[in-house]
């Protein structure tokens, strides 16, 4: 035991967590088929590192592309304190189901995420992952196995099994808390993010910055890969 612990913010993603619920013969989905599109954390407080929380996943909308384009689906949870019910973060999740257009658009979606300013970034920083950090995230409740079985990860169109979205997201905002944040629990009060390619395990991730006060944009890379963005977004982090 470790006095002095803290939970780290973007851990919000996971409390509550369904799990991949898609997958179920009732939803209809194509899980095969389905990325993760974009990811939101809304911190109401610092998170706590013991107690227990609830919370109820909504899907709150979902835009048809098309019969050849698929659907993306917006999700929505509040993770609340069990004792007071109070809430502690709020999470939006987008999917990119491939295999589902043409079912007609119902509800609402979730804000656009701001573009990146055309000028050099503040800061940026490198971190690695590791080659078996899917195996490992999958610890979390996603047990996608785009993310660890080869054969799916190939007939979904990749090479071999994918990092998580949440994993790099995660690895994002180490970043940003530790540049802009001031590693502290509290240092972070949203994150939003836009998959845009996958990471496989065993990547670094570089992450820039774009800083107004409290506001910044974001993007993540992968250096050993001519640097392709894999995510981009926005935060604010605590004055």
């Amino acid at each position: 035991h470790v006095e002095g612990l803290a939970a780290f913010p973007t851990m919000a993603c996971v409390l509550g967590y369904p799990g991949f619920w898609m997958r179920e013969a009732d939803t209809g989905v194509d899980w095969v088929k389905v990325l993760h599109g974009e990811q939101a954390i809304e911190l109401h407080r610092a998170l706590p590192t013991t107690g227990t929380v609830y919370a109820k996943t909504v899907v709150v909308g979902v835009d048809d592309k098309g019969p050849a384009k698929g659907a993306v689906i917006h999700s929505e949870r509040v993770v609340r304190d069990r004792a007071t019910d109070a809430p502690i973060a709020t999470i939006r999740h987008t999917t990119f189901a491939r295999g589902n257009g043409g079912s007609g658009s119902a509800g609402r979606t979730h804000p656009a995420i701001s573009k990146l300013p055309e000028r050099p970034s503040d800061q940026r920083l490198v971190l690695p992952t590791l080659p078996q950090q899917a195996l490992i995230y999958r610890l979390a409740g996603d047990r996608n196995p785009l993310h660890a079985d080869p054969e799916t990860a190939r007939k979904a169109g990749f090479a071999r099994p994918i990092l998580h979205g949440l994993s790099t997201y995660a690895v994002a905002g180490h970043a940003i808390l530790a540049m802009a944040g001031g590693y502290r629990p509290d240092g972070l009060k949203n994150l939003r993010a836009r998959f845009v390619s996958p990471v496989y395990p065993g990547e670094s991730i570089q992450t820039e910055i774009w800083q107004d006060g409290a506001r910044l944009n974001w993007r993540a890379s992968v250096p050993g890969r001519d640097d392709i963005t894999v995510a981009f977004g926005d935060a604010e982090v605590a004055a």
